[in-house]
């Protein structure tokens, strides 16, 4: 791999220090490490930066980011950018923590079994979006795996916090693009579970310097139109 320090000084000084020290040390905007960390996984697998992910993965895990944590990132991506986009992170993934030493596979967070994810992911969806989505699974096959295997085998597991799901949830949609009603409705979900305004806007602008402006600034009017509804 090319040293961009050689290849590109120019370029290479203005996004170091953007990236890694104004946008992370802008008193304003700033997140506690390992939720700053966790969002730019997530904002790495969404704007498929694998290369970026093999370098973040390791800085994450040096911050406080969890082996547990940080898979958890990659597979609850899988339900919001699929499996083909996600399988090399996955690999990355692995490569990067058995050459740390961790033993694979981690421990079980898997809270559900084939008889329940269907009701726990109803639950689930229910406790972010309100009871009306108890009921949402009946409207058809794709509601009804949306609940019993976005949020029944995912969003049930342990290692994250609903509210951190959630947050990452947010942080796939904007990076990819093209999603901004369903940006929408997840900035909703995440003030629904205390992840405020305010909070969503510091992630957009942690995430900003990996997924550009258009889709920051399109985040911030989702937040925006959320806020009012």
């Amino acid at each position: 791999m090319f040293d961009l320090r050689k290849t590109d000084p120019e370029m290479w000084e203005r996004m170091e220090a953007f990236a890694f020290r104004e946008v992370p040390g802008d008193e304003g905007l700033q997140l506690e490490p390992v939720t700053r960390h966790l969002a730019i996984l997530a904002a790495l697998l969404g704007c498929q930066g694998l290369e970026a992910f093999r370098e973040e993965f390791p800085a994450a895990l040096d911050a406080g980011v969890t082996p547990v944590m940080a898979k958890e990132v990659v597979y609850q991506g899988v339900d919001y950018l699929g499996l083909g986009r996600v399988w090399p992170f996955l690999q990355a993934a692995n490569q990067i923590l058995e050459a740390r030493g961790v033993s694979l596979p981690l421990p079980s967070q898997a809270t559900t079994a084939w008889e329940d994810r269907l009701e726990k992911g109803a639950q689930a969806q229910a406790e972010i979006f309100g009871p009306h989505m108890l009921e949402a699974w009946k409207q058809g096959t794709v509601n009804r795996w949306l609940a019993e295997n976005c949020f029944g085998d995912y969003y049930t597991r342990t290692g994250l916090t609903l509210a951190q799901r959630e947050m990452i949830t947010f942080c796939f949609l904007l990076a990819q693009g093209g999603c901004e009603p369903q940006l929408t409705a997840h900035a909703k979900g995440n003030m629904n579970l205390g992840n405020d305004a305010q909070f969503l806007q510091r992630v957009v602008a942690q995430c900003l310097p990996y997924v550009g402006y258009p889709r920051s600034l399109n985040a911030m009017a989702c937040i925006g139109k959320a806020s009012k509804s």
